[in-house]
Protein backbone atom coordinates (compact mmCIF):
# COMPACT_ATOMS: atom_id res chain seq x y z
CA UNK A 1 0.00 0.00 0.00
CA UNK A 2 2.83 2.38 0.83
CA UNK A 3 4.57 1.71 -2.46
CA UNK A 4 1.33 2.23 -4.38
CA UNK A 5 0.71 5.59 -2.71
CA UNK A 6 4.25 6.70 -3.56
CA UNK A 7 3.71 5.63 -7.18
CA UNK A 8 0.37 7.48 -7.36
CA UNK A 9 1.96 10.65 -5.96
CA UNK A 10 4.80 10.48 -8.49
CA UNK A 11 2.34 9.91 -11.32
CA UNK A 12 0.28 12.90 -10.22
CA UNK A 13 3.41 15.07 -10.20
CA UNK A 14 4.31 13.92 -13.70
CA UNK A 15 0.80 14.68 -14.96
CA UNK A 16 0.95 18.16 -13.41
CA UNK A 17 4.39 18.82 -14.91
CA UNK A 18 3.17 17.62 -18.29
CA UNK A 19 0.20 20.01 -18.13
CA UNK A 20 2.49 22.89 -17.21
CA UNK A 21 4.96 22.10 -20.00
CA UNK A 22 2.08 21.74 -22.47
CA UNK A 23 1.46 25.50 -22.45
CA UNK A 24 2.14 26.43 -26.05
CA UNK A 25 4.64 29.15 -26.82
CA UNK A 26 5.98 30.78 -29.95
CA UNK A 27 9.37 32.47 -30.03
CA UNK A 28 9.31 36.18 -30.90
CA UNK A 29 13.07 36.73 -30.96
CA UNK A 30 13.22 36.79 -34.78
CA UNK A 31 10.49 39.42 -35.14
CA UNK A 32 11.89 42.76 -36.26
CA UNK A 33 10.81 44.80 -33.17
CA UNK A 34 12.63 42.36 -30.85
CA UNK A 35 15.69 42.13 -33.12
CA UNK A 36 15.91 45.92 -32.94
CA UNK A 37 15.38 45.89 -29.17
CA UNK A 38 18.18 43.40 -28.57
CA UNK A 39 20.54 45.33 -30.88
CA UNK A 40 19.67 48.53 -29.00
CA UNK A 41 20.44 46.89 -25.64
CA UNK A 42 23.66 45.23 -26.82
CA UNK A 43 24.92 48.60 -28.05
CA UNK A 44 24.40 49.87 -24.50
CA UNK A 45 26.36 47.06 -22.87
CA UNK A 46 23.74 44.34 -22.33
CA UNK A 47 25.24 40.86 -22.67
CA UNK A 48 23.69 37.44 -23.20
CA UNK A 49 20.78 36.11 -21.16
CA UNK A 50 19.18 32.64 -20.93
CA UNK A 51 15.81 34.23 -21.80
CA UNK A 52 14.07 35.01 -25.08
CA UNK A 53 10.82 36.86 -25.87
CA UNK A 54 7.96 34.47 -26.58
CA UNK A 55 4.19 34.45 -26.91
CA UNK A 56 2.49 32.11 -24.44
CA UNK A 57 -1.03 30.75 -24.79
CA UNK A 58 -1.95 31.48 -21.16
CA UNK A 59 -0.28 34.83 -20.42
CA UNK A 60 0.50 36.39 -23.78
CA UNK A 61 3.93 37.96 -24.19
CA UNK A 62 6.64 36.90 -21.75
CA UNK A 63 10.20 35.57 -21.46
CA UNK A 64 11.09 31.92 -22.04
CA UNK A 65 14.08 30.08 -20.55
CA UNK A 66 16.33 28.77 -23.33
CA UNK A 67 18.07 26.53 -20.83
CA UNK A 68 17.36 25.40 -17.30
CA UNK A 69 17.82 28.14 -14.71
CA UNK A 70 19.13 26.90 -11.37
CA UNK A 71 18.10 28.24 -7.96
CA UNK A 72 20.31 31.19 -7.07
CA UNK A 73 21.36 31.78 -10.68
CA UNK A 74 21.59 35.30 -12.09
CA UNK A 75 18.85 35.46 -14.71
CA UNK A 76 19.16 39.00 -15.98
CA UNK A 77 21.66 41.83 -15.53
CA UNK A 78 20.63 45.08 -17.22
CA UNK A 79 23.29 47.81 -17.28
CA UNK A 80 22.43 51.27 -15.96
CA UNK A 81 22.90 52.63 -19.48
CA UNK A 82 19.89 50.55 -20.60
CA UNK A 83 17.57 51.95 -17.91
CA UNK A 84 15.29 54.88 -18.67
CA UNK A 85 15.28 57.13 -15.62
CA UNK A 86 14.85 60.81 -14.80
CA UNK A 87 18.60 61.14 -15.32
CA UNK A 88 18.01 60.05 -18.92
CA UNK A 89 15.32 62.70 -19.26
CA UNK A 90 17.29 65.53 -17.65
CA UNK A 91 20.29 64.84 -19.91
CA UNK A 92 18.09 64.88 -23.02
CA UNK A 93 16.70 67.73 -25.13
CA UNK A 94 13.93 68.05 -22.49
CA UNK A 95 16.41 68.81 -19.71
CA UNK A 96 16.62 72.60 -20.17
CA UNK A 97 12.83 72.92 -20.28
CA UNK A 98 12.31 70.83 -17.14
CA UNK A 99 15.10 72.49 -15.16
CA UNK A 100 13.79 76.00 -15.86
CA UNK A 101 10.11 75.25 -15.21
CA UNK A 102 8.35 76.40 -12.06
CA UNK A 103 6.68 74.82 -10.20
CA UNK A 104 8.99 71.85 -10.52
CA UNK A 105 7.72 68.69 -12.20
CA UNK A 106 7.44 65.35 -10.43
CA UNK A 107 9.71 62.48 -11.61
CA UNK A 108 6.60 60.66 -12.86
CA UNK A 109 5.49 63.57 -15.06
CA UNK A 110 9.03 64.02 -16.40
CA UNK A 111 9.16 60.37 -17.47
CA UNK A 112 5.67 60.52 -18.99
CA UNK A 113 6.47 63.63 -21.06
CA UNK A 114 9.70 62.03 -22.29
CA UNK A 115 7.87 58.89 -23.41
CA UNK A 116 5.25 60.91 -25.28
CA UNK A 117 7.87 63.07 -26.99
CA UNK A 118 9.98 60.05 -27.95
CA UNK A 119 6.95 58.29 -29.39
CA UNK A 120 6.18 61.49 -31.33
CA UNK A 121 9.68 61.32 -32.88
CA UNK A 122 9.02 57.82 -34.21
CA UNK A 123 12.05 56.05 -35.68
CA UNK A 124 14.14 59.21 -35.19
CA UNK A 125 14.00 58.58 -31.42
CA UNK A 126 17.05 57.03 -29.76
CA UNK A 127 14.61 55.01 -27.67
CA UNK A 128 12.43 53.91 -30.61
CA UNK A 129 13.40 50.19 -30.28
CA UNK A 130 11.99 50.25 -26.74
CA UNK A 131 8.99 52.49 -27.44
CA UNK A 132 8.07 50.21 -30.35
CA UNK A 133 7.58 47.14 -28.14
CA UNK A 134 5.54 48.91 -25.45
CA UNK A 135 1.81 48.10 -25.53
CA UNK A 136 -0.27 50.51 -27.62
CA UNK A 137 -2.97 50.45 -24.90
CA UNK A 138 -3.45 49.02 -21.43
CA UNK A 139 -6.14 47.24 -19.42
CA UNK A 140 -5.69 49.50 -16.38
CA UNK A 141 -8.72 51.35 -14.97
CA UNK A 142 -7.47 54.63 -16.50
CA UNK A 143 -8.44 53.05 -19.85
CA UNK A 144 -11.70 51.44 -18.74
CA UNK A 145 -14.95 52.35 -20.47
CA UNK A 146 -17.77 53.50 -18.17
CA UNK A 147 -19.62 50.16 -18.48
CA UNK A 148 -16.47 48.32 -17.42
CA UNK A 149 -15.95 50.56 -14.39
CA UNK A 150 -19.58 50.01 -13.39
CA UNK A 151 -18.98 46.22 -13.31
CA UNK A 152 -16.24 46.51 -10.67
CA UNK A 153 -16.76 45.85 -6.94
CA UNK A 154 -17.66 49.10 -5.15
CA UNK A 155 -14.27 49.72 -3.54
CA UNK A 156 -12.35 48.94 -6.73
CA UNK A 157 -14.81 51.12 -8.67
CA UNK A 158 -14.05 54.06 -6.41
CA UNK A 159 -10.30 53.60 -6.77
CA UNK A 160 -10.62 53.14 -10.55
CA UNK A 161 -12.43 56.47 -10.84
CA UNK A 162 -9.76 58.06 -8.62
CA UNK A 163 -7.06 56.70 -10.94
CA UNK A 164 -8.82 58.05 -14.00
CA UNK A 165 -9.27 61.44 -12.36
CA UNK A 166 -5.62 61.53 -11.23
CA UNK A 167 -4.41 61.09 -14.82
CA UNK A 168 -6.83 63.77 -16.05
CA UNK A 169 -5.59 66.12 -13.34
CA UNK A 170 -1.96 65.56 -14.34
CA UNK A 171 -2.83 66.41 -17.92
CA UNK A 172 -4.94 69.47 -17.21
CA UNK A 173 -2.54 70.94 -14.63
CA UNK A 174 0.51 70.69 -16.90
CA UNK A 175 -0.86 72.14 -20.14
CA UNK A 176 1.24 75.30 -19.84
CA UNK A 177 4.40 73.23 -19.50
CA UNK A 178 3.37 71.08 -22.47
CA UNK A 179 2.94 74.20 -24.59
CA UNK A 180 6.37 75.45 -23.54
CA UNK A 181 7.79 72.45 -25.43
CA UNK A 182 6.48 73.69 -28.79
CA UNK A 183 9.98 74.58 -30.10
CA UNK A 184 10.99 70.89 -30.05
CA UNK A 185 7.74 69.50 -31.47
CA UNK A 186 6.90 69.18 -35.16
CA UNK A 187 3.17 69.48 -34.50
CA UNK A 188 1.13 71.68 -32.13
CA UNK A 189 1.78 70.71 -28.50
CA UNK A 190 -1.97 70.27 -27.88
CA UNK A 191 -2.00 67.58 -30.60
CA UNK A 192 1.07 65.73 -29.28
CA UNK A 193 0.69 65.90 -25.50
CA UNK A 194 -2.97 64.91 -25.44
CA UNK A 195 -4.81 63.31 -22.54
CA UNK A 196 -4.75 59.97 -24.43
CA UNK A 197 -0.98 60.21 -24.99
CA UNK A 198 -0.31 61.08 -21.36
CA UNK A 199 -2.57 58.24 -20.20
CA UNK A 200 -0.55 55.80 -22.32
CA UNK A 201 2.72 57.11 -20.88
CA UNK A 202 1.38 57.12 -17.29
CA UNK A 203 0.27 53.48 -17.61
CA UNK A 204 3.61 52.56 -19.21
CA UNK A 205 5.51 53.94 -16.21
CA UNK A 206 3.02 52.71 -13.60
CA UNK A 207 2.80 49.14 -14.89
CA UNK A 208 6.32 48.54 -16.20
CA UNK A 209 8.80 50.46 -14.05
CA UNK A 210 10.97 48.82 -11.40
CA UNK A 211 11.77 50.34 -8.03
CA UNK A 212 15.10 52.14 -8.05
CA UNK A 213 15.89 54.89 -5.59
CA UNK A 214 17.66 57.91 -7.08
CA UNK A 215 19.41 60.81 -5.34
CA UNK A 216 17.19 63.86 -4.90
CA UNK A 217 17.42 66.38 -7.72
CA UNK A 218 16.73 70.09 -7.25
CA UNK A 219 15.17 70.19 -10.73
CA UNK A 220 12.36 67.81 -9.75
CA UNK A 221 9.85 67.66 -6.92
CA UNK A 222 9.06 64.49 -4.96
CA UNK A 223 10.45 61.00 -4.43
CA UNK A 224 12.27 59.60 -7.45
CA UNK A 225 12.00 55.78 -7.47
CA UNK A 226 11.17 54.90 -11.09
CA UNK A 227 13.25 53.10 -13.71
CA UNK A 228 11.94 51.70 -16.97
CA UNK A 229 13.84 48.51 -17.77
CA UNK A 230 13.66 47.36 -21.42
CA UNK A 231 13.48 43.57 -21.92
CA UNK A 232 13.33 43.00 -18.16
CA UNK A 233 9.78 44.40 -18.19
CA UNK A 234 8.68 41.49 -20.38
CA UNK A 235 8.82 39.24 -17.31
CA UNK A 236 5.33 38.40 -16.09
CA UNK A 237 4.13 38.08 -12.50
CA UNK A 238 3.30 34.84 -10.72
CA UNK A 239 2.40 34.97 -7.02
CA UNK A 240 4.17 31.73 -6.07
CA UNK A 241 7.52 32.66 -7.66
CA UNK A 242 10.41 34.05 -5.65
CA UNK A 243 13.19 36.19 -7.08
CA UNK A 244 15.75 38.66 -5.78
CA UNK A 245 15.60 41.92 -7.70
CA UNK A 246 17.56 45.11 -7.08
CA UNK A 247 20.07 47.56 -8.51
CA UNK A 248 23.62 46.40 -7.82
CA UNK A 249 25.73 49.45 -6.87
CA UNK A 250 28.94 47.53 -7.57
CA UNK A 251 28.15 46.24 -11.08
CA UNK A 252 25.89 49.24 -11.84
CA UNK A 253 23.27 46.83 -13.19
CA UNK A 254 19.69 46.03 -12.29
CA UNK A 255 19.80 42.32 -11.51
CA UNK A 256 17.24 39.52 -11.28
CA UNK A 257 18.31 36.37 -9.47
CA UNK A 258 16.13 33.26 -9.38
CA UNK A 259 15.32 31.69 -6.02
CA UNK A 260 13.46 28.57 -7.21
CA UNK A 261 14.84 28.13 -10.74
CA UNK A 262 13.00 27.66 -14.06
CA UNK A 263 12.99 24.49 -16.24
CA UNK A 264 14.13 24.74 -19.84
CA UNK A 265 11.56 26.18 -22.29
CA UNK A 266 9.21 27.22 -19.48
CA UNK A 267 8.19 30.80 -18.96
CA UNK A 268 10.35 32.67 -16.45
CA UNK A 269 8.37 34.75 -13.95
CA UNK A 270 9.02 37.36 -11.29
CA UNK A 271 6.92 38.45 -8.35
CA UNK A 272 5.58 42.01 -8.24
CA UNK A 273 4.77 41.65 -4.55
CA UNK A 274 2.20 40.00 -2.28
CA UNK A 275 -0.73 41.78 -3.88
CA UNK A 276 -4.37 40.68 -3.96
CA UNK A 277 -6.16 40.64 -7.30
CA UNK A 278 -7.83 44.02 -6.86
CA UNK A 279 -4.42 45.61 -6.36
CA UNK A 280 -2.97 43.79 -9.37
CA UNK A 281 -5.91 44.91 -11.51
CA UNK A 282 -5.69 48.54 -10.36
CA UNK A 283 -1.91 48.84 -10.62
CA UNK A 284 -1.02 46.48 -13.47
CA UNK A 285 -4.21 45.73 -15.39
CA UNK A 286 -4.45 41.96 -14.91
CA UNK A 287 -5.68 39.30 -12.48
CA UNK A 288 -3.32 36.44 -11.59
CA UNK A 289 -4.89 32.96 -11.43
CA UNK A 290 -4.52 30.93 -8.23
CA UNK A 291 -3.44 33.96 -6.21
CA UNK A 292 -3.03 32.96 -2.54
CA UNK A 293 -3.17 36.64 -1.55
CA UNK A 294 -6.65 37.20 -2.96
CA UNK A 295 -9.45 38.47 -0.76
CA UNK A 296 -12.85 40.13 -1.12
CA UNK A 297 -13.28 43.53 0.48
CA UNK A 298 -16.22 44.46 2.69
CA UNK A 299 -16.90 48.18 2.34
CA UNK A 300 -18.36 50.37 5.07
CA UNK A 301 -21.38 51.15 2.87
CA UNK A 302 -22.36 47.49 2.81
CA UNK A 303 -21.97 47.20 6.58
CA UNK A 304 -24.27 50.19 7.04
CA UNK A 305 -26.85 48.81 4.65
CA UNK A 306 -26.94 45.35 6.25
CA UNK A 307 -27.13 46.83 9.77
CA UNK A 308 -29.39 49.79 9.02
CA UNK A 309 -31.89 48.73 11.71
CA UNK A 310 -29.34 49.38 14.47
CA UNK A 311 -30.18 52.68 16.17
CA UNK A 312 -26.62 53.08 17.48
CA UNK A 313 -24.93 52.28 14.18
CA UNK A 314 -23.70 55.81 13.43
CA UNK A 315 -21.82 56.01 16.73
CA UNK A 316 -20.24 52.60 16.23
CA UNK A 317 -19.17 53.38 12.67
CA UNK A 318 -17.68 56.66 13.89
CA UNK A 319 -15.80 54.81 16.63
CA UNK A 320 -14.45 52.23 14.15
CA UNK A 321 -13.35 55.01 11.81
CA UNK A 322 -11.61 56.94 14.58
CA UNK A 323 -9.74 53.77 15.53
CA UNK A 324 -8.74 53.01 11.94
CA UNK A 325 -10.95 49.91 11.78
CA UNK A 326 -13.16 50.67 8.78
CA UNK A 327 -10.68 49.82 6.03
CA UNK A 328 -9.12 46.52 4.92
CA UNK A 329 -12.11 44.48 6.12
CA UNK A 330 -11.88 41.30 4.07
CA UNK A 331 -12.91 37.69 3.62
CA UNK A 332 -10.77 34.95 2.11
CA UNK A 333 -11.46 31.35 1.11
CA UNK A 334 -10.67 30.38 4.70
CA UNK A 335 -13.21 32.76 6.24
CA UNK A 336 -13.54 36.35 7.46
CA UNK A 337 -10.37 38.23 8.40
CA UNK A 338 -9.55 39.02 12.02
CA UNK A 339 -10.18 42.73 11.33
CA UNK A 340 -13.66 42.06 9.93
CA UNK A 341 -14.66 39.77 12.80
CA UNK A 342 -13.31 42.27 15.34
CA UNK A 343 -15.34 45.06 13.73
CA UNK A 344 -18.44 42.85 13.76
CA UNK A 345 -17.93 41.98 17.42
CA UNK A 346 -17.91 45.67 18.26
CA UNK A 347 -21.01 46.20 16.14
CA UNK A 348 -22.73 43.44 18.11
CA UNK A 349 -22.51 45.50 21.30
CA UNK A 350 -25.25 47.93 22.40
CA UNK A 351 -24.37 51.53 23.23
CA UNK A 352 -24.93 50.72 26.89
CA UNK A 353 -21.73 48.66 26.76
CA UNK A 354 -19.66 51.52 25.33
CA UNK A 355 -17.02 50.86 28.00
CA UNK A 356 -16.23 47.55 26.24
CA UNK A 357 -15.81 48.95 22.74
CA UNK A 358 -12.10 49.67 23.01
CA UNK A 359 -11.46 46.35 24.73
CA UNK A 360 -13.10 44.50 21.84
CA UNK A 361 -10.74 46.17 19.36
CA UNK A 362 -7.88 44.93 21.53
CA UNK A 363 -9.16 41.34 21.43
CA UNK A 364 -11.65 41.12 24.29
CA UNK A 365 -13.62 37.85 24.12
CA UNK A 366 -17.42 38.23 24.06
CA UNK A 367 -20.20 35.88 25.09
CA UNK A 368 -21.30 33.07 22.79
CA UNK A 369 -24.50 34.92 21.81
CA UNK A 370 -22.63 37.95 20.46
CA UNK A 371 -20.03 35.76 18.77
CA UNK A 372 -22.82 33.85 17.03
CA UNK A 373 -24.38 37.17 15.95
CA UNK A 374 -21.05 38.24 14.46
CA UNK A 375 -20.72 34.98 12.51
CA UNK A 376 -24.31 35.28 11.20
CA UNK A 377 -23.63 38.86 10.13
CA UNK A 378 -20.44 37.78 8.33
CA UNK A 379 -22.49 35.14 6.52
CA UNK A 380 -25.08 37.73 5.50
CA UNK A 381 -22.34 40.02 4.18
CA UNK A 382 -20.90 37.17 2.11
CA UNK A 383 -24.33 36.34 0.71
CA UNK A 384 -24.88 39.96 -0.32
CA UNK A 385 -21.46 40.16 -1.94
CA UNK A 386 -22.07 36.87 -3.74
CA UNK A 387 -25.34 38.20 -5.15
CA UNK A 388 -23.52 41.30 -6.39
CA UNK A 389 -20.79 39.18 -8.02
CA UNK A 390 -23.31 37.01 -9.84
CA UNK A 391 -25.23 40.05 -11.06
CA UNK A 392 -21.99 41.65 -12.27
CA UNK A 393 -20.98 38.49 -14.14
CA UNK A 394 -24.39 38.39 -15.86
CA UNK A 395 -23.93 42.03 -16.86
CA UNK A 396 -20.43 41.36 -18.18
CA UNK A 397 -21.70 38.40 -20.20
CA UNK A 398 -24.19 40.68 -21.93
CA UNK A 399 -21.63 43.42 -22.57
CA UNK A 400 -19.11 41.01 -24.11
CA UNK A 401 -21.51 40.25 -26.94
CA UNK A 402 -21.88 43.86 -28.04
CA UNK A 403 -18.49 45.45 -27.30
CA UNK A 404 -15.45 46.05 -29.49
CA UNK A 405 -12.15 44.24 -28.98
CA UNK A 406 -10.68 46.97 -26.77
CA UNK A 407 -13.60 46.92 -24.33
CA UNK A 408 -13.79 43.10 -24.41
CA UNK A 409 -10.18 42.93 -23.18
CA UNK A 410 -11.09 45.24 -20.30
CA UNK A 411 -14.22 43.22 -19.53
CA UNK A 412 -12.23 39.97 -19.41
CA UNK A 413 -10.00 41.44 -16.69
CA UNK A 414 -13.01 42.44 -14.59
CA UNK A 415 -14.68 39.10 -15.35
CA UNK A 416 -11.64 37.27 -13.96
CA UNK A 417 -11.79 39.41 -10.83
CA UNK A 418 -15.50 38.73 -10.32
CA UNK A 419 -15.11 34.99 -10.97
CA UNK A 420 -12.37 34.81 -8.38
CA UNK A 421 -14.55 36.80 -5.99
CA UNK A 422 -17.40 34.33 -6.49
CA UNK A 423 -15.12 31.38 -5.66
CA UNK A 424 -13.73 33.06 -2.55
CA UNK A 425 -17.18 33.95 -1.25
CA UNK A 426 -18.49 30.44 -1.88
CA UNK A 427 -15.60 28.93 0.07
CA UNK A 428 -16.00 31.49 2.86
CA UNK A 429 -19.69 30.66 3.22
CA UNK A 430 -18.80 26.98 3.54
CA UNK A 431 -16.31 27.89 6.28
CA UNK A 432 -19.03 29.87 8.06
CA UNK A 433 -21.65 27.15 7.70
CA UNK A 434 -23.62 26.72 10.92
CA UNK A 435 -26.83 25.04 12.11
CA UNK A 436 -29.79 25.41 9.71
CA UNK A 437 -32.03 28.43 10.13
CA UNK A 438 -29.43 30.82 11.54
CA UNK A 439 -28.79 32.94 8.44
CA UNK A 440 -32.25 34.52 8.52
CA UNK A 441 -32.06 35.66 12.16
CA UNK A 442 -29.73 38.59 11.65
CA UNK A 443 -32.13 41.53 11.70
CA UNK A 444 -34.05 40.30 14.74
CA UNK A 445 -30.84 39.94 16.76
CA UNK A 446 -29.30 43.32 16.18
CA UNK A 447 -27.90 44.97 19.33
CA UNK A 448 -29.65 48.36 19.20
CA UNK A 449 -32.84 47.88 17.21
CA UNK A 450 -34.58 51.15 16.41
CA UNK A 451 -38.17 50.38 17.40
CA UNK A 452 -39.49 53.49 15.64
CA UNK A 453 -38.63 52.13 12.23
Amino acid sequence: MRGRGHHAGRAARKRRQKRESAVQSVSMCHQLPYVRLMKFLHQRGFTSTPLQPALFADTGRGLQALRGIKPGQLVLSLPESCLLTTSTVLHSYLGQYIKSWKPRLSPLVALCVFLVCERHLGEASDWFPYIDVLPAAYTCPAYFADDVVAALPSGARRRALEQREAVREIHSSHRDFFRSLQPILSRPADEVLTYEALRWAWCSVNTRSVFMSHPSNHSLCGQDVYALAPFLDLLNHRPDVQVEASFNDVTRCYEIRSVCGTPRYRQAFINYGSHDSQRLMLEYGFVAPCNPNSVVYVEADLLCDVLRGDGGLDQKIKFLKENNFLHNLTVSSDGPSWRLMTALRLLSLPQTLYNLWKAVLLGQVLCEEREAWSVRTARTLCQRLLQESRAALDKISGLLGRSDQRVREQLHVVESLRQEERCILGSCLEALEGPPGQSGELLSCQPDVDEAR
